[in-house]
């Protein structure tokens, strides 16, 4: 008999709600929710991809003290002694946590209440700083709170969609597919993309604007110009419902039309064009993402962004507004309980001494943190220069995500005492613990996330806790006991759950934003049983419609909101020996630093290794060809990655995945070249604008390998790996040939004297190709050249699972592309389904010549929609080719 359990997703912040499946065998499979509001069913290519991410494959399992096993006693005990040990001997701001939006929101909500409440230090900040930080800063200053006015459904009512710095169409692919939707049936509505690059998302815009970067707050500025001497400019909202505009414009008239046009790198006709469309359109939903957060800059761009609605009064009306789109599953749920370094639980201040006061009497707690914590970047300079002594790491790998990551490496490295929690036991920060605590992870885990349009779920488990696996939460309760403070004896996720709740309505009355205090009195079984919805959730007050500030009443002192003055200049840090602006971001089909997402053949099958977008241009002038490698460096560091010629990447500008680590690349984690500057009002670090140089990387030889199991080694300037269907697959590059391939290959592969081994060598083209079978199976095939190896991938990674019987079926295998009576679907294009190009090209000769058309013949395009644009683009490529 099979068990459906309906939970959430654990990737981005749209918040998709899932139905996991567990048939008799044990098997699991995963479905969109139909009823789940947030999604209705629908799901993106990871979503879809999360029961091949849920094996115990590299996890971590029990409790281990200098890599050594050990019992949760010892290790617990020991966590508390140091910590213990270190407040009494350096105080309190001696210890730090840093969490991570991967949290469910009972976890944060203990780590906060431990930190700030009972050790008596705000040192806990989360990875959650590294993606939205800035939008809570423009939030508290703009309305007086962290409050997201909109909800999605606003996406289906605009009019006008202006999506700055957001790649929706790969980073929150279920919204888009929302939008699209609603086009259909709604085909005057418009979209506008902001970004430097273009994206996929830029293909479905009626407007394009390839900014600058950080020319956002300009491009606003001007906006907000324009709409003060327009019809658009509601006179009646910002007189009753708001204060500063005089001074907002004021700020905003230091830059004429032509000074914005320079600093954004538009024309003062594309300007134009735009801001007339803003100002003619009244519903307009404004979504921005990381390319406003993540900047030095990118609480000023939020301020400027609300500036332009205030002024309209185009705000929490249907279909109208500034709209914040999260990057993490839950982000917004570490912002309710203050899991930011800068806030207290239940969206209240940490510098207001009232609401101190009120937290410290509701937990009946031995102090309070007086003051504001250590954000990211300034607790990482504190690990370094020795003011943090005791660090615990929850669910994240700053090792890999922070900037400057070699210099947080070495912080952590030195640090005299760490603890990691995780599922994963050799992540790149796992290794430089002292004690590694094993954490639940997703199906496991149980509690609640909260999603960009306020909405609650429920994250159920469906599978028991393997080994010794415990929850966060539970961790450092259990180390929260042992310090000897009370408060921490929770029964289950459900008890903290109604705890939060009921702080959120202690002493509230309608003034804080954040109140679920209908939930306080939760009993376990309504917990379980408890439905998505949407805060706020007053006691004694029905759920109704949520959208806030459509009839002003802010959570300011006079209620009314704040026009914030910004005129910060764009943050160019290119430099002679670093023209590059490095631009740092999301694919498609990974998540984060790949500790669950690479675990997934199809979601490697699409971008299989790191790489750098650069312009053809710019490659051409540096020597560099296609499918090269090449080095990326500046002051900080230094990786190589793959070269990937497109015109969607400016000139002067490149784009790399944040993606890679030292599990699945020997050099590729780019945050080791981001600087580690950051907005001076919300701590946000700006991942997306260090100069960097661009050279290439020179190789001797190049190599590809498929291998039915994972080398043993990986020795080589450059590597990359990916789990492929039935095996892996590696990518290298070598300062020279390997001596006496045939033994590198067997050591390397871990053959040993197994399988009959193959050969074909060209000594006048340097090219080697070995494949090495055990009866029709293959086992490995190695590919040697002077330059990138042609071989037809996809195909060659097949062949893994494929039965190799005769002898014409292992040359084809050597040649590295399929015989006449075999089918190469091509680099992978649509990955929920594994369709290639080539199998999309052969349909389009066949008479399919629409993405429709495609998705009825191939499925490709019809799942999570986001291969559709590229989709569309092969098909106009093969038309325009059959039509030379």
């Amino acid at each position: 008999m099979s068990i459906e359990t309906k939970t959430t997703c654990p990737y981005c912040g749209v918040g998709c709600g899932v139905i996991a499946r567990v048939d008799e065998d044990g098997e699991v499979s995963v479905k969109g929710d139909p009823d789940h509001p947030a999604n209705f069913g629908r799901l993106c290519s990871k979503g879809s991809a999360l029961a091949e991410t849920i094996d115990l494959d590299g996890r971590l399992l029990y409790p281990e003290i200098d890599g050594r096993t050990t019992s949760w006693d010892e290790a617990l005990d020991l966590t508390a002694r140091r910590f213990s040990e270190t407040i009494a001997e350096y105080g309190p701001d001696s210890v730090a946590f840093y969490v991570s939006g991967q949290c469910l929101t009972e976890d944060y909500y203990v780590a906060n209440k431990l930190m700030k409440g009972f050790i008596g230090s705000a040192n806990i900040d989360t990875n959650s700083r590294l993606c939205m930080a800035s939008s809570v800063a423009g939030h508290r200053r703009a309305f007086g709170t962290d409050t997201v006015p909109g909800v999605y459904e606003d996406l289906e009512l605009a009019e006008l969609i202006v999506l700055v710095g957001s790649n929706l169409a790969w980073c929150h692919p279920v919204l888009n597919q929302r939008i699209q939707a609603a086009r259909q049936v709604r085909p005057d509505m418009k979209i506008v993309t902001i970004d430097p690059r273009r994206s996929v998302t830029s293909d479905l815009a009626d407007m394009h604007l390839t900014i600058k970067s950080d020319g956002d707050v300009a491009l606003f500025n001007g906006l907000l110009t324009h709409l003060a001497g327009s019809p658009a400019f509601d006179h009646d909202y910002v007189s009753a419902h708001t204060i500063g505009f005089r001074d907002a414009r004021q700020a905003a008239l230091t830059r004429s039309m032509p000074d914005v046009a320079a600093e954004t790198g538009l024309s003062v006709a594309e300007l134009g064009a735009f801001y007339r469309l803003f100002e003619t359109t009244e519903k307009v939903v404004t979504c921005y993402s990381q390319g406003v957060n993540q900047s030095s800059v990118g609480s000023d761009k939020v301020n400027a962004i609300i500036n332009c609605h205030l002024a309209t009064g185009r705000i929490g009306r249907p279909g109208m507004g500034p709209f914040s789109l999260t990057g993490q599953p839950n982000a917004m749920g570490g912002r309710e309980v203050g899991g930011l370094a800068n806030m207290l639980a239940a969206h209240m201040d940490i510098e207001d001494e009232v609401a101190r006061d009120r937290v410290q009497r509701f937990w009946n707690s031995p102090t309070i943190a007086a003051k504001p914590g250590l954000k990211a970047v300034e607790m990482f300079e504190a690990v370094a220069d020795g003011r943090i002594k005791a660090l615990w790491i929850m669910a994240t790998n700053p090792v890999v995500s922070m900037p400057d990551a070699d210099r947080v490496r070495e912080a952590i490295r030195n640090c005299p005492f760490v603890v990691v929690s995780d599922i994963q036991r050799n992540t790149d920060t796992a290794a430089l613990a002292h004690i590694l605590l094993p954490a639940a992870g997703w199906g496991e885990k149980d509690g609640t996330v909260t999603n960009s349009e306020r909405r609650i779920s429920r994250q159920r488990n469906f599978l028991g806790l393997p080994r010794q696996a415990r929850p966060d939460w539970w961790h450092m309760a259990e180390v929260a006991k042992r310090m000897g403070f009370n408060g921490f004896d929770y029964d289950g996720p459900a008890d903290i759950f109604a705890e939060h709740a009921a702080l959120s309505g202690f002493e509230n009355g309608g003034m804080r934003d954040f109140d679920i205090g209908a939930k306080a009195d939760i009993s376990p079984d309504s917990f379980e049983a408890m439905s998505p919805f949407q805060w706020p959730h007053r006691k004694g007050v029905d759920e109704g419609v949520t959208r806030f500030f459509a009839q002003g009443k802010f959570y300011t002192p006079d209620r009314k909101a704040r026009f914030v003055p910004v005129t910060s200049a764009r943050d160019d840090r290119t430099t002679r020996d670093a023209p590059f602006t490095l631009n740092s971001g999301r694919i498609r089909d990974q998540w984060h630093t790949m500790t669950r997402t690479g675990k997934a053949a199809r979601l490697s099958a699409h971008l299989a290794e790191p790489f750098v977008e650069i312009n053809p241009v710019d490659a051409m002038k540096l020597g560099i060809d296609k499918a090269n490698l090449v080095r990326v460096e500046n002051c900080y560091g230094s990786v190589v990655l793959r070269a990937l010629l497109t015109e969607r990447q400016p000139r002067g500008g490149i784009f790399v995945p944040m993606h890679w680590n030292d599990a699945y690349s020997a050099n590729a984690r780019v945050a080791t070249l981001l600087a580690p500057r950051t907005d001076p009002i919300s701590g946000q670090p700006a991942l997306k604008s260090t100069g960097a140089q661009v050279r290439p990387a020179e190789m001797a030889y190049y190599g590809f390998a498929v291998t039915a199991s994972r080398p043993l080694r990986l020795e080589a300037p450059y590597w990359a790996i990916a789990k492929a269907q039935a095996g892996w697959r590696v990518e290298f590059g070598f300062d020279k040939a390997p001596d006496h391939l045939e033994t590198w290959c067997r050591e390397t592969f871990g053959l040993s004297d197994r399988g009959e081994h193959l050969a074909y060598v060209d000594n006048s083209t340097r090219q080697q190709r070995h494949g090495f079978f055990q009866g029709e199976k293959l086992l490995l095939a190695f590919y040697l050249a002077p330059e990138p190896v042609a071989v037809s991938r996809d195909w060659a990674v097949g062949q893994l699972d494929a039965r190799l019987e005769t002898a014409p079926t292992r040359f084809a295998v050597l040649a590295g592309r399929p015989g006449a009576d075999q089918v190469d679907p091509g680099a992978t294009v649509c990955s929920c389904f594994s369709v290639g190009i080539n199998q999309i090209a052969s349909a389009v000769a066949d008479g399919c010549h629409s993405v429709e058309a495609i998705g009825q013949h191939l499925k490709a395009g019809t799942n999570c929609g986001s291969c559709r644009m590229e989709i569309r683009g092969i098909i106009d490529d093969c038309l325009r080719q059959a039509a030379e």
